[in-house]
């Protein structure tokens, strides 16, 4: 808790600003009933933005403030903001690398009495490995607005006149030899984050990295980045991406990634099973009924893809929970599911937080080419067993520890600067090992 204050700390002075976005007329400090919301600007965030105005009609004296941000500046000013307990949000997205941590430290609000006692609220039809990794000694410290595994999405059309096939589980070798020949002037082979940050390029790489063998961490807390697993998983990851790859990869997140995709210009992209919305919406997407779907790449280590959940807590700071929890039980309840489906398209619902979304006709139908796999896919992930090998730390594409948050930012850093072609592979874990090593020794070191 410490580590995490004091690193919170340094978040705070390094002056991170951000964008603010209003719903209404609301203003910070306007009434005693502004709720602010800090949000990451993903699609399925902007839509709940747009219906927002729905809540406010209903809850006349509540009013919305949002402040929208990159991943990258939500996860450090939120950090900052909650660890600090300055009261500044209502509201906070965060996931669950954070939530059970949080709890722990008694950063957060305990939502589970709120949940029982909204009716209808059903926070039993949240999917149980999602609910699990949001709680804390039994209870949830924040509640899923969407949750996802990650899949391959492919050309059906790109793969059908190469004569290429796509299996349902392929491996990483399968999909590097379809981006080399998929790959031409007008059309990537594959598109995959090269964004520092460690919930972008280290995303998609920690499971490779899993898959091939490798591991951040032996059981003694010895840092394992420049063992030959690792150091293959990410050589083949780097290779990848720079032969077959997006133009400017290394600057490239999920943002970028999807508008590869979605205007055609890619034929391959591995990445978060939520991307379906937009993939899938035609007001965004060229591609739409164009796209298969397919697990997680595997090498050594079968199921490997992640387990992620976009989630609204309340710090314990705010003043406002009540308030803040009815925006939240409106942002994640079913009937906000039907209001994205009727609304905006069945395609742009979150997707992956409640069972009984796909038990809706509508959206069955709509989701009838991803909707199986993503499921399997959540359904497959083991956090508890990420790895080949044995580890200390449970998460698959992060480490549950306070520290990853800074070391998995240093470490995507040397990543990045590998696909641009600033350093090598080897230099560049070179360099993250030392990082590791380091927090390697700080548990090394506890009684």
């Amino acid at each position: 808790m410490k580590r995490l204050r004091r690193l919170a700390a340094c978040i705070a002075a390094a002056g991170l600003t951000a964008t603010a976005g209003c719903a209404g007329a609301g203003t910070l400090g306007a009434t005693d009933q502004t709720v602010t919301i800090a949000m990451v600007s993903n699609s399925q965030m902007t839509d709940a933005r747009e219906l927002s105005s729905r809540f406010e009609a209903e809850n006349p004296d509540i009013k919305l403030r949002f402040v929208t941000l990159s991943e990258n500046q939500a996860r450090a000013k939120i950090t900052a903001s909650t660890a600090m307990g300055g009261g500044e949000f209502d509201v906070v997205m965060i996931s669950n690398y954070e939530t059970p941590q949080w709890a722990e430290n008694g950063w957060l609000v305990d939502l589970s009495d709120y949940a029982r006692n909204t009716p209808g609220y059903d926070e039993d039809d949240f999917i149980p490995s999602l609910k699990d990794s949001l709680s804390y000694q039994g209870d949830m410290y924040s509640v899923p607005f969407y949750g996802e595994s990650s899949f391959l999405m492919y050309r059906k059309d790109l793969f059908e006149q190469a004569g290429i096939e796509m299996p349902r589980t392929p491996t990483w070798q399968q999909v590097a030899d379809a981006a080399a020949e998929l790959n031409g002037p007008d059309m990537v082979g594959i598109c995959l984050r090269g964004k520092p940050g460690w919930g972008e390029v280290l995303a998609p790489l920690d499971t490779v990295i899993n898959t091939f063998g490798g591991r951040w961490f032996d059981m003694d807390w010895n840092a394992q980045l420049t063992s030959p697993e690792v150091r293959k998983a990410v050589q083949f990851y780097v290779d990848t991406v720079r032969e077959y790859g997006e133009p400017g990869a290394s600057a490239a997140g999920f943002g970028e990634c999807a508008t590869q995709f979605a205007q055609g210009r890619a034929a391959m992209w591995y990445d978060a099973t939520s991307a379906v919305s937009t993939v899938e919406d035609p007001a965004s997407s060229n591609v739409v009924g164009k796209v298969g779907y397919a697990m997680a790449p595997t090498m050594e280590k079968p199921n490997s893809g992640w387990l992620y959940t976009w989630a609204l807590g309340i710090p314990k700071s705010s003043d406002k929970p009540d308030a803040a929890w009815k925006f939240i039980s409106w942002m994640t309840d079913k009937d906000y599911i039907h209001l994205v489906g009727e609304e905006l398209g069945w395609a742009r619902v979150p997707p992956g937080s409640r069972l009984s979304t796909y038990e809706i006709p509508e959206y069955k139908e709509a989701s009838a080419a991803f909707g199986q796999v993503t499921l399997d896919s959540i359904e497959g992930a083991d956090p508890a067993k990420p790895t080949v090998q044995p580890v200390p730390y449970t998460g698959v594409q992060f480490l549950a520890i306070p520290e990853f948050q800074d070391l998995g930012t240093r470490v995507s850093q040397q990543i990045s600067a590998a696909i641009a072609g600033q350093k090598s592979v080897d230099e560049a874990l070179e360099q993250a090992q030392k990082y590791a090593e380091v927090v390697g020794r700080s548990y090394q070191e506890k009684p």
